[in-house]
């Protein structure tokens, strides 16, 4: 950390900035003289007044940039033009979260809510009116309790960090999230939290037995005290639209000592196509200890120089032996063609390395090292499946997808325990009746506007293609795979509106009790971004 500013220094400075700031970003007027105030508030939220200065950072501070900066995951976020918060309040404790959110609050100022910053379009972190960041990364503590397979984890640990403490003390426990370990618990849980052990044990929030949350009066609440509507709503409703997580208390789930990973796909001149086809029929209602993600990328052609082919590659997670799950794919899967050789036996934990692409050997403790590769530019957008594509549909993709040699896309299998949890069990809404997920990627490391419409263009276009295909009425989205494409809220006077046209798409039917509980816990809406659970009067 860098020396911190005195508070004399950053209140001058603090209002100084915000002068210079506002006229760029201003959506509704700043209030007056927030620095003296804010500050003053906070002092009188923690224990010790000199504590402040050890987590509130103005721009003039040292570590400002490189806090900003640290979980900035879409590099389109990070140039000099993006809107920067005046502060960054990283807490400590749980008295620093509720100080933050009630000197915000009463200073009328906005708060954005970062816990791993892999939010795609960087609404944890950005916003057009004058904000605070507060950024969660301090408070990341896991607490295993083998003998009642529980864990208590903050929500500005890493999925890297749960899975690691899992496999400090148990070898056959493990927890259904992400396969990417940078992922924050805050934000990854309270959306849904998708993962390769989907189909055997459903979703990260099919697990969540408690949570703490700072609501908008500044009350740190358990789910007794939050309620059944607001514990619901924050298990797939997002979290950011409610208050801020402090923590989930999780189920662990039973794993093997021994599970089995592959990679193994065709090109299109191997008959990708005919692949394909079986895939969607075996996928979604194999073994569900299987898990089958198949990856579908442009690539250079090796047959024909200077030809795109696409390259669609099976990456998989079975909770079992070699031996099983090679003779379960020559029966239910063969044009795969997997054999022994491409299988590899390892422990759960050695297989979340593999899967996050960590070099071969890497040992277990690589999953809390926090920090990435310098950020990429990226585009990601999502899609529902209900029925099987046809042949005919695969070959115009192909088409596609050739002509943007960028954009990839992941297919994520359903059924298994997906289709034996209701709709409305949580906020998450999409269960039964879809047979596979879509995310489009692409990602690009050359800045400049110009290349941006490009890609952005070109994800576009594909996604326009798979209309017919996906599902409609509402065409549905995943809200952890966020794509403001989809509909923005200005909040105004047709906040409702606005919110209705993003939310039935990520909310489907869950999204009118998620306005209802919004608007009982929250009626001011200061918890707030473009594309939070709006508030009704009627309500």
């Amino acid at each position: 950390m860098g020396k911190p500013s005195s508070l004399v220094h950053f209140s001058m400075i603090f209002f100084l900035i915000f002068l210079h700031v506002s006229p760029l970003v201003t959506s509704t007027p700043p209030p007056k003289s927030l620095n003296d105030p804010f500050l003053k508030c906070l002092t009188n939220h923690t224990s010790f007044s000199n504590q402040v200065s050890n987590f509130v950072f103005d721009q003039t501070n040292a570590s400002y940039a490189s806090i900003l900066q640290a979980y900035i995951r879409n590099a389109k976020f990070n140039i000099s033009t993006t809107p920067k918060p005046l502060i960054i309040v990283t807490p400590l404790n749980e008295h620093h979260v509720q100080g933050a959110v009630v000197c915000a609050k009463s200073n009328g100022v906005e708060i954005r809510i970062r816990s791993g910053g892999h939010d795609y379009e960087g609404i944890s972190y950005v916003s057009k009116a004058p904000f605070i960041i507060l950024d969660m990364f301090n408070m990341r503590n896991v607490t295993i309790d083998v003998q009642n397979e529980v864990a208590v984890v903050q929500s500005g640990a890493t999925t890297g960090e749960l899975y690691y403490n899992i496999w400090k003390k148990s070898k056959v426990h493990g927890f259904p999230a992400g396969v990417c370990v940078t992922l924050g618990i805050g934000g990854h849980l309270s959306g849904g939290g998708y993962g390769s052990m989907m189909r055997k044990f459903g979703l990260s929030i099919d697990h969540v037995i408690d949570a703490t949350i700072v609501d908008v009066n500044g009350r740190i609440l358990d789910r007794k005290a939050m309620g059944e509507d607001l514990f619901w709503a924050i298990r797939g409703g997002g979290g950011s639209s409610f208050g801020v997580i402090l923590s989930y208390t999780v189920k662990l789930v039973r794993v093997p000592e021994i599970v089995t990973t592959f990679v193994l796909g065709k090109t299109l001149e191997q008959n990708a196509t005919e692949l394909v086809l079986q895939w969607q029929e075996v996928a979604p209602r194999i073994d569900d200890r299987l898990f089958m993600r198949l990856l579908l990328q442009p690539q250079s052609s090796q047959v024909e120089k200077g030809k795109i082919t696409i390259l669609a590659n099976v990456n998989a997670l079975f909770l079992g032996g070699a031996d099983e799950l090679v003779a379960l794919l020559g029966k239910e899967f063969p044009l795969l063609g997997l054999k022994k050789e491409n299988c590899s036996e390892v422990s759960w934990v050695d297989s979340l390395l593999s899967w996050a692409n960590f070099k071969k050997g890497a040992k277990p403790e690589a999953m809390l090292d926090r920090r990435t590769n310098m950020a990429s530019f990226i585009k990601r957008k999502s899609d529902f499946v209900e029925k099987p594509i046809s042949k005919e549909g695969y070959e115009g993709l192909w088409k596609e997808m050739v002509k943007y040699d960028k954009v990839g896309l992941a297919f994520n299998p359903y059924g298994g325990k997906m289709n034996e949890i209701s709709c409305d069990a949580t906020a998450f809404p999409h269960r039964a009746g879809n047979i596979f997920k879509i995310q489009y990627s692409v990602t690009w490391k050359e800045p400049g506007i110009d290349v941006d419409k490009k890609f952005m263009h070109q994800t576009t276009k594909l996604y326009k293609y798979m209309t017919p295909f996906v599902s409609n009425n509402p065409r549905r989205a995943f809200l952890n795979y966020r794509d403001i494409d989809i509909g923005i809220n200005n909040f105004g006077n047709d906040s409702y509106q606005q919110g209705l046209v993003y939310g039935v798409k990520y909310f489907n039917n869950n999204f009118q009790r998620l306005v209802k509980i919004k608007s009982a816990i929250d009626p001011g809406n200061f918890f707030r971004n473009e594309q939070s659970i709006p508030t009704h009067p009627t309500f």
